[in-house]
């Protein structure tokens, strides 16, 4: 408006030429080739626009390798930000020092799709006024798209990328592989920041994030530990009574009617369910069976099956392992894929609705197949909510794998202390003791009999379990929630109060 009335005053064609020069040298003096490089993270948040209030987010694909979350927080606590929204993917317990950015009120609320460690003990005791919001990776997208979850700036932590903004998760050191879930938050963000390690040659191809998604980039001398990524919950079982569990789970895969050639497949995180992989090798060759496909969080035996050719594609939302974040550079049927295209409910085509058969861990599971994999058994968060519910409700077979007890604590129990996927979701339960079908399941229960299988009811298992532990105290909680747990559709499936001490 102002532009328009200046032209208006303008009397004369001499006056009009000097405006229009000056108005050109201004553009040309502002040409964008390099606007987007910031020499600080400082300097970066204060080009976004932060303000106190706002929400932030962040991806964890380097999952407890990550070390980017730690540097933006430390830095928006001495710039003085208050009363910050928190919407990272996923938090783990490298991200312990979050407990002191909540007490100092740099941090006021949280979504996420799980807790771990410190940071998920403190909040279990009460540390967050608010309770965190608990979702699904589909989930999250969901919250995303309806509204509820409005991102303005998202601080997106990648091992390479170009001056304009170009980036992927599979060059450079800090190699993470899929940015799966990067995705959606640079779609959705209204300041997209992307932080790297190293600044490569225009145009840095294939981009995972492209460059019309990306306003500002600042260069940080590590943004992630790839050599973390597969600790702990991702990493392959030497367990003996894991072992034996992921090879029943095998062969209820085999004898369920759904291991056909072009079956799809998606193992969870869990040593019992990521081993499963390593026996369906033998028994594919066997009978001549190749899988169309493979889906979800992608480890380095799912990459050792498809080189092999006895996985067709790999639909890599999340590289487990470094092995698998290199697959991706290399193997032309290794594709990335969003968190939207991965397991969004709302979405126009979600991967998890072609999915056959996914196996599944859990941290307690009861008569009604309901599945805990969020607090436990003590009460404490120590988990996350994932891509559970998203595959057990699409999968055409949804199998958990879980030891019968863990220590003197039953794993089966009467009713789930937390609700993260629901029983009608549960198609079979397999653990070390027996194998326990789903009665709205029957036919199910019958091929398994057949090919000999021990099928038992869950209500065996579970007296079973209270032979080997007895009945366990029931744990203390306050009526205070700490945390608000989220079905995929956004509607609250459960709460979780804080621990009494």
């Amino acid at each position: 408006m102002k532009r328009q009335q200046r032209l208006m005053t303008l009397n004369n064609h001499a006056e009009m030429r000097l405006y229009q020069e000056a108005s050109k040298a201004n553009l040309q003096a502002r040409k964008p080739r390099d606007i987007k490089r910031c020499e600080s993270l400082e300097v970066a948040i204060r080009r976004s626009g932060l303000q106190d209030g706002m929400t932030i987010s962040f991806h964890h694909a380097f999952r407890g390798g990550d070390l980017a979350l730690n540097q933006v927080m430390d830095v928006l606590a001495k710039m003085g930000f208050r009363n910050l929204t928190l919407a990272s993917s996923s938090l783990t317990d490298c991200h312990a020092p979050l407990v002191g950015h909540i007490r100092n009120g740099v941090v006021s609320r949280i979504y996420t799709s799980g807790l771990r460690g410190p940071l998920a003990d403190a909040i279990s005791r009460g540390l967050l006024k608010e309770p965190v919001q608990v979702h699904s990776h589909g989930g999250r997208v969901n919250l995303v798209e309806s509204g509820e979850l409005q991102i303005d700036v998202a601080f997106l932590g990648v091992p390479t990328c170009d001056e304009f903004g170009n980036a992927n998760g599979y060059t450079g050191d800090a190699c993470c592989g899929s940015l799966g879930y990067a995705k959606v938050d640079a779609a959705a963000a209204r300041s997209v920041v992307l932080l790297t390690e190293a600044i490569v040659p225009y145009p840095h191809h294939p981009a995972s994030l492209a460059q019309d998604q990306v306003d500002l980039i600042v260069q940080l001398e590590r943004v992630g530990d790839a050599d973390k990524i597969g600790a702990d919950a991702t990493r392959m079982t030497s367990n003996p009574r894991e072992l034996l569990i992921a090879r029943r789970a095998a062969e209820v895969i085999v004898d369920s009617g759904y291991f056909t050639e072009g079956f799809s497949l998606q193992t969870g995180t869990g040593g019992a369910s990521l081993a499963v992989t390593r026996f369906l090798e033998d028994k594919m060759r066997a009978r001549g069976v190749r899988a169309g496909f493979a889906l979800g969080g992608i480890t380095s035996t799912m990459v050792d099956l498809h080189e092999k050719g006895l996985i067709g594609k790999l639909l890599d939302v999340q590289s487990f392992d470094r092995a698998a974040a290199m697959s991706l550079a290399r193997n032309p049927n290794h594709i990335e894929i969003s968190a939207n295209q991965y397991a969004n409910f709302s979405s126009k085509g979600a991967s998890v609705d072609r999915l056959d058969v996914v196996v599944l861990s859990a941290l307690e599971i009861d008569t009604g197949f309901n599945v805990n994999v969020l607090t436990g058994s003590d009460g404490v968060i120590r988990g996350a909510s994932g891509g559970h519910c998203d595959t057990a409700a699409a999968a055409r077979l949804a199998i958990i794998v879980a030891p019968l007890v863990r220590g003197r604590i039953p794993t089966l129990v009467e009713q789930v202390t937390t609700c993260v996927t629901p029983g009608s979701s549960i198609d079979i339960l397999v653990t070390d003791h027996g194998i326990a079908v789903n009665p709205a399941r029957p036919e199910l229960a019958q091929r398994l009999r057949e090919a000999g299988l021990q099928v038992v009811t869950i209500e065996w298992l579970r007296e079973r379990a209270l032979v080997l532990t007895g009945e366990p105290k029931p744990i203390a909680f306050t009526d205070n929630v700490v945390a608000v747990v989220r079905y995929r559709d956004g509607s609250v499936i459960d709460v979780v109060h804080q621990v009494a001490e």
